[in-house]
Parts: structure tokens; sequence; C-alpha cells
């Protein structure tokens, strides 16, 4: 049986680039999912606002990973989480944050402390903000420090 060498080569680059279209695609749908993460981050930033919260800063990143929202409470520095979830068939937003995120946003916490000079008297709390589709929950001392030693 002969082999068509010209059939074979235009389904590799029909295929090649049905796989460019995908990437595309998947690079698209991280880009949406970046913006609509800030976006519902701003949304849990203004609704702390309106609770007297004062921001002192956005998406703070280290070497061991990131906070969404770092904030004051009156005196307390607070470390917050923010999840969104469009519908609860997708799970509670609140869910999302496993052993191991409450692990990182310790670290994280930790480095901050330190890189900023927080006072070890400073009283700290860990909050998280979930947002199901635009219902906003706020959860404070979502769960207590979780340091390795």
């Amino acid at each position: 049986m002969a082999v068509n060498k010209r059939a074979l080569d235009a389904d590799k680059n029909h295929m090649a680039v049905d796989k460019r279209a995908l990437d595309a695609d998947k690079n698209q749908s991280a880009i949406n999912k970046r913006a609509l993460g800030t976006a519902k981050e701003q949304m849990a930033a203004d609704y702390l606002r309106g609770e007297g919260f004062t921001i002192v800063e956005m998406n703070f990143r280290c070497r061991f990973g990131e906070v969404d929202i770092i904030s004051k409470d009156g005196d307390t520095l607070v470390f917050v989480e923010v999840k969104y979830r469009s519908r609860p068939s997708a799970g509670f937003p609140s869910e999302a944050v496993n052993l191991k995120k409450q692990k990182t946003i310790s670290k994280v916490a930790d480095f901050y402390r330190v890189r900023y000079g927080v006072d070890g008297a400073t009283p700290c709390r860990f909050d998280v903000v979930s947002i199901l589709g635009e219902e906003i929950r706020h959860i404070k001392n979502a769960f207590e420090y979780i340091g390795d030693w």
C-alpha cells in the first residue's frame, strides 16, 4: 500500500495548527482566570475597607508563596486569602484553603514580618474572604498559624 506523503504532511501541519490553537485557548483562559482573580481580590479589598480595615499590601510574593491581601484590623496584622467560585457545584471557596495552603500562608507571613521588622508582640490573624458568585463571606481567624517547627 503506497502512502501519500503529501497527505501525511498536510495532516501533520493541520495537527500542529490545531495544537497551536489549543495552546492559545489555554493561554487566553489563564489570562482570563488571572483577570477574574484580580477583580475578586479587589472586590475583597473593597469589602474589607468598608469593614474598617486598612489595606497594607496586595499580592505580596516571596520565595515561599503569595498572600492575596495584607491588612490591618485595628492593631492586628491580618493575612487574607481570597477564594472565588462562580457556583457551589465547584465546591465552596473556603474549602480550597487546605492545610498545605495554610502552611504556605503562614510561611509567607513569617517572611513578611521579618522583612518589615514587625514586632513579635504585634497580633496577627489569618482570615479568608470567600466569594461565591457575588456573595462575600469574611471568615475571621479562619485558621491558626502553622509552623514547620
